[in-house]
């Protein structure tokens, strides 16, 4: 039986704080999980090829005959159709970077530990187009594409749940999608944009206005008068509430009051406290620039929109304001009157008068606490992932970033 196994490559590090806590590849833009994605178009099982820390929550599984595709990459119809193509023993590259290939079992084990897994024919893609992310911003940029493909791709042959007629619909009925159990009243819904996909059992409450493409995951609950445009993914069971544009939060995260967030990726296990507000547009109108792990400093993005990027289980108490393009790292705790810096470093705890390391027990603490109320056990893999993120994040720990005139 063939098998997916989905690579961790070097872009890993320009995903940080995003991947800290996950591979690539369980990475969600649009409807869905770049894993999910591949599984309906190649119509296998997938797994992961990561980090050793990581293999606890994301196992490798392997076969006789396996695909490996690089977690970064979005499947299209081209990439799709040449990935099928392939026999044991070839590969794909592109810019030097391998794409894709197909091994045995033999060569996966070897790969697995960092061994040299033998000869491959490589094929040069040349000019074939790749659909990738190799940053944060890549995910909210590209995600309202992602969306409408995914819708294409989720509601096919499939129909929808009727829309009470309680809400008002502006657009093709053709590009809303409610899966049933969607809890829907007193709502405006304009698709004229793009689609507006509602998983099961989602709650969206009166007064909300909702722009596509947009996708609303399972069991999430939009509160009452919330404003979100296009270009949004709310994971699964996320609470969302205020003005919200183009973000993809991945899943189990909060931002259920009022406040702003644009331009934003905001991981698993995120809590965003009432009237939290993140800029994404410098008053100058110039690029923003953001923290980046590679470089190790501030780098200018080319992008005029920029919001926050936050790693899992990250905190911001009640009225934080972020200014434009910040990082926060994982399992950082921000709170305070006045602009904390631009990069948080993970296990951070603080805000604009200044940080303490945010020790791990008393955020594992935290952790359980949190999971808890989404019914989801805080394990021993969990504090050993905790642990493990602590250690490799250690170098960033006192270099916040405050800029000009600031600490860094």
């Amino acid at each position: 039986m063939a098998r997916l196994i989905l690579f961790d490559a070097d872009v890993r590090q320009h995903l940080l704080p995003l991947t800290y806590s996950r591979p690539v590849g369980d990475l969600r833009i649009g409807l869905l999980t770049i894993r999910e994605k591949w599984e309906r178009h190649l119509g296998l099982s997938g797994s992961f090829l990561t980090q050793d820390y990581l293999e606890a929550l994301f196992p490798l599984e392997y076969d006789d005959h396996n695909l490996l595709i690089n977690g970064n990459i979005l499947p299209t119809a081209g990439i799709v159709a040449l990935v099928l193509d392939l026999l044991p023993g070839e590969a794909y590259l592109k810019n030097g970077e391998l794409v894709a290939a197909c091994l045995d079992r033999a060569a996966v084990e070897a790969l697995a530990q960092d061994q040299d897994f033998g000869e491959v024919q490589a094929f040069d893609l040349g000019n074939q187009p790749l659909l990738t992310i190799r940053e944060p911003a890549d995910i909210f940029a590209q995600n309202a594409l992602a969306i409408r493909e995914d819708y294409v791709l989720l509601t096919a042959g499939q129909s929808s749940a009727p829309l009470s007629p309680s809400n008002v619909l502006i657009g093709p009925a053709e590009n809303l999608f409610l899966e049933e159990g969607v809890k829907l009243e007193a709502c405006f819904l304009n698709v004229e944009d793009g689609p507006i996909y509602i998983s099961r059992g989602a709650i969206v409450l009166e007064g909300s206005m909702l722009r596509g493409p947009l996708g609303i995951g399972e069991e999430t609950l939009v509160k009452m008068g919330a404003k979100i445009y296009g270009g949004t993914t709310l994971g699964p069971h996320c609470r969302a509430g205020g003005e919200i544009n183009n973000v993809v939060m991945q899943g189990n995260s909060n931002k259920g009051h009022d406040g702003f967030l644009g331009n934003a990726v905001i991981g698993e296990w995120c809590n965003l406290g009432a009237d939290t507000n993140a800029s994404n547009l410098r008053n100058d109108y110039g690029n923003v620039k953001v923290w980046s792990y590679t470089a190790k400093g501030m780098i200018d993005t080319g992008r005029q929109f920029h919001g926050l990027v936050m790693g899992d289980h990250a905190k911001a108490g009640i009225n934080t304001m972020f200014n434009t393009g910040t990082v926060v790292g994982f399992s950082a705790n921000v709170f305070g009157a006045g602009f904390p810096p631009a990069f948080i470093p993970s296990f951070s705890w603080g805000g604009a008068e200044g940080f303490e390391t945010y020790r791990p027990d008393k955020a594992m603490e935290t952790a359980e606490r949190v999971m808890a109320r989404r019914e989801k056990a805080f394990t021993e893999v969990h504090r050993a992932l905790f642990a493990a993120v602590f250690a490799e994040s250690a170098e960033f720990r006192g270099k916040e970033y405050r800029g000009k005139g600031g600490k860094e």
